[in-house]
């Protein structure tokens, strides 16, 4: 198992260079990651061990296992209030006296892995398609000086570089920002997108399920239902017909314990509190970002604080005299610079920048 998942860590590890914030590689990077890891081992729990396991008066029960399987199984969700060894076998099953409409099937655990598959395919694509966008452009520009120990002359002549650069395409950079921006606000539509998806493949019950796991304890012991069983039983009931010696149909009523449906709710559990806390940390982020978009003062606050002991007044000037894009790739290369090495280039382009682009040479 451990070889299994050890490739995963590729996912985690701490990147050189830096073109994006911590919540976007959360969703990228992190929830990736997660959800590829419980999709191998719910798929090794799937095909390694026994998924199901029928209780049936038959000689050959493997046929019913494989039936029950790759059919569906249900219970009756009335018999989840009764009494469990006076009125009922278990939670959710009792006697259906024929009635169909009274079943609930679950037919959700064979796709289990492959949903999860596909999520993770789903939170890694705004890192793919930004990946694509950037272009490389900020390693290009960090050019080693995200080392500290570099020599005075090498320093000097990659920091007259890069000031040149961005002298020489200033107000050419809202694209790239714009852009990045939008695979941000697509991280959230995926959050949202896939919680509304979980919750259809539930049936209408993902969405309250961990609500309803933590006010299980709180509810009267005579009417709470675990949510927990509710929605992944550990004992369903399945029915098979055949035929018998005579050609008459026969009903085969038998019980199914679905040992991979422990698995299954502390999987979903564990992503239900994953996917609310990202979603909400998505949301304040996306009005960070129209905040941050709409004004230049705080534009102005949010960059002499991250680059702390520069000048007020070098932040003021540097938010006044580029436009949104370039302000962007400012910031992100004080993230990935030298503190030392950043103070000093954004000094000398803070007072170039205010000379007229007619006296720059």
């Amino acid at each position: 198992m451990f070889k299994l998942l050890g490739g995963l860590a590729n996912y985690l590890k701490q990147q050189d260079i830096v073109t994006d914030c911590a919540i976007f590689r959360l969703h990228n990077l992190f929830t990736t990651a997660l959800l590829m890891g419980c999709s191998l081992i719910i798929t090794a729990s799937q095909y390694v061990g026994r998924p199901i396991q029928c209780i049936v008066q038959d000689r050959n029960p493997h046929v019913v296992n494989t039936f029950c399987w790759i059919s569906s199984t249900f219970t009756m969700p009335d018999a989840f209030n009764r009494q469990i060894g006076s009125e009922v076998a278990a939670p959710g099953l009792s006697n259906d006296f024929d009635d169909v409409h009274a079943h609930k099937y679950y037919t959700y655990y064979q796709w289990v892995c492959f949903a999860l598959f596909f999520q993770g395919i789903a939170c890694y694509t705004p890192k793919f398609i930004w990946d694509k966008f950037e272009g490389g452009l900020m390693k290009t520009l960090v050019m080693g000086l995200n080392i500290g120990a570099t020599p005075e002359d090498i320093k000097n002549a990659k920091k007259e570089i890069v000031i040149e650069y961005l002298l020489e395409h200033l107000k050419k950079h809202k694209l790239y920002a714009i852009r990045y921006w939008c695979c941000e606000c697509l991280c959230l539509v995926n959050i949202i997108v896939q919680l509304y998806l979980m919750n259809k493949f539930f049936d209408g019950e993902f969405l309250s399920y961990g609500l309803r796991v933590m006010n299980y304890s709180n509810e009267v012991q005579e009417e709470r239902v675990d949510p927990m069983v509710y929605i992944f039983p550990r004992l369903t009931k399945c029915n098979f017909f055949k035929y018998g010696p005579s050609g008459s149909i026969q009903k085969l009523d038998s019980l199914c314990v679905l040992p991979l449906n422990i698995v299954n709710e502390k999987t979903y559990i564990f992503l239900w509190f994953w996917y609310m806390i990202l979603a909400s940390l998505l949301t304040i982020l996306v009005i960070y970002r129209v905040c941050m978009i709409l004004s230049p003062k705080l534009r102005t606050r949010i960059f002499h604080a991250k680059n702390y002991g520069l000048p007020y007044e070098v932040s003021r000037i540097i938010t006044r005299k580029t436009d949104i894009g370039d302000w962007w790739v400012l910031f992100m290369l004080g993230t990935n610079m030298d503190t030392l090495i950043f103070r000093e280039m954004i000094s000398e382009l803070s007072k170039r920048i205010e000379v007229k682009p007619s006296n720059r040479r």
